[in-house]
């Protein structure tokens, strides 16, 4: 049950403004965008003000690492929203357009492979922020892990982004032990001595970088710093597992540059109601791959993000 007597159309009007409505009540949940899953202590202390003053005087957190504060009445919504302002916070984070983006903590934890956080608070500033009146076919998710361990499953977000470290070996510093340290370690059983040599099989190594110093005569000194990109995940009334593009990002820059490139596609040549995964599907996963492997979308850009396109509902999941 929705709220008593707020009207449907203010109802829709304030969800995009990121409060929804408490079920059988006249208040509304408050969720509060986190850039990445991460603030500050002082805006923590002005969220939990926030919601004494303005709510029930709890919070909760999200799956999508946002933070909501239920209760809030509706005469409230604009005052809250005031209050979190001056500590730069905002709400938000629901309708047909690029959703918050989530991120491990792989910036600080042991198994990070690259600097979650910075590159997350980029493509929340650049796609997140500039692209928030833009609306796409559907909703769409970013997830960011800072290794293969999948700890937040950036593949079952629409699009998924994997840090990776994959390993510098050579064959000619390889001993052939007896017990070799680097098959030791490997935990998808990628790294095996035959024959007296250690091999890497491609297909099931995932770039975890744990053998990376794990030999004892430097066959594996070092590893190359990368990203892994997967597109077309979603977890919900349906699923699917996201499918990695075919070539192995080096920099920011080329992970910001393919994340504009599939918001392009994905608008300009989606059907209204659909997940990046039912368009993928219908185009042809290698068709959508070739436009991002050069610039043409990138000439329509301006075009693309002012057309008329999917303003009208009509979701297929």
């Amino acid at each position: 049950m929705a709220s008593l007597t707020i009207s449907p159309e203010e109802q829709k009007r304030v969800k995009a403004l990121g409060f929804l409505a408490n079920k059988g009540t006249d208040n509304f949940s408050a969720r509060i965008i986190t850039v990445n899953g991460k603030i500050s202590s002082k805006q923590l202390k002005c969220i939990s003000e926030a919601a004494e003053k303005y709510g029930d005087g709890t919070i909760t957190f999200t799956s999508r690492l946002t933070i909501e504060c239920p209760g809030v009445p509706f005469d409230k919504i604009e005052d809250f929203r005031e209050y979190i302002a001056k500590e730069g916070l905002l709400t938000g984070g629901t309708g047909s357009k690029i959703r918050p983006v989530v991120s491990c903590k792989g910036t600080t934890c042991q198994y990070g492979l690259v600097d979650t956080f910075d590159l997350t608070e980029d493509i929340h500033n650049e796609f997140y922020l500039n692209w928030h009146d833009v609306l796409t076919p559907h909703k769409f998710k970013i997830g960011m892990g800072g290794c293969p361990n999948s700890c937040i499953k950036p593949d079952l977000n629409d699009l998924g982004i994997y840090g990776q470290l994959e390993p510098n070996y050579d064959p000619e510093m390889c001993m052939g032990c007896a017990r070799c340290g680097v098959e030791d370690v490997c935990p998808m059983g990628a790294a095996k001595v035959v024959s007296g040599k250690l091999e890497i099989d491609k297909e099931l190594c995932n770039n975890c970088g744990l053998c990376v110093e794990k030999c004892h005569f430097d066959a594996i000194p070092d590893g190359e710093t990368g990203y892994q990109v997967t597109l077309g995940g979603m977890w919900g009334k349906r699923k699917n597992q996201g499918k990695p593009i075919s070539k192995m990002l080096r920099t920011k820059e080329e992970v910001m540059d393919v994340i504009e490139k599939t918001m392009l596609i994905y608008r300009e040549q989606g059907q209204t109601g659909e997940r990046l995964a039912d368009t993928l599907e219908r185009m042809g996963f290698e068709k959508f791959e070739e436009q991002l492997y050069n610039d043409e979308i990138l000439e329509r850009k301006e075009e693309i993000l002012e057309a008329q396109l999917h303003v009208k509902g009509g979701a297929t999941c």
